[in-house]
């Protein structure tokens, strides 16, 4: 049964702020519904739409709503090398990510299912592992398609190479 238009909606936002013991602010609503549609996105990317949102929220608190949450396990850092750090809201699971090397664009990929072999490594030199993170390279579709049309028009790649 549907509930009538006039009740009010969970929002999953407010439900995980409060699960995780964080005061509820409009910019961590903000934060973690923009990364539910839209993970994998840069700080920049969320600043920027939490912005459009809200209005004048400054860079600084942006970055203090990421970290708050990636302390309490709501988000996810992702580092790529050689590319800006990405957010994400699937944390509870073990998966990894694909990586363009071109244009960075990022893509979950799901790890085996029951118990996370890739967890038990070889030696621990004395660790306690409690995560492994692996990173897949190569180039997104987009970025082949890109690849193909420079070599397939050589003025476009010898005045690419001039700048």
């Amino acid at each position: 049964m549907t509930p009538p238009a006039d009740t009010p909606r969970a929002d999953p936002a407010v439900d995980a702020l409060r699960g995780a013991g964080l005061r509820v602010t409009a910019p961590r609503r903000a934060v973690l519904t923009w990364l539910s549609e839209h993970p994998h996105s840069t700080a920049d990317a969320v600043g920027a739409a939490v912005r459009a949102q809200l209005g004048t929220v400054s860079t600084q608190a942006v970055y203090d709503v990421l970290a708050a949450c990636v302390d309490a396990g709501l988000v996810r850092r992702i580092e790529p090398a050689g590319h800006p750090a990405r957010f994400e809201r699937r944390v509870a699971d073990n998966h990894h990510h694909v990586v363009c090397r071109r244009c960075g664009v990022t893509q979950d990929v799901d790890c085996a299912v029951g118990p996370a072999p890739c967890l038990a490594p070889s030696q621990a030199h004395g660790f306690a592992v409690d995560e492994a993170e692996v990173v897949f390279w190569g180039l997104c579709p987009s970025c082949q398609d890109l690849r193909a049309a420079e070599h397939a028009d050589p003025a476009r790649e010898s005045a690419q190479a001039k700048t």
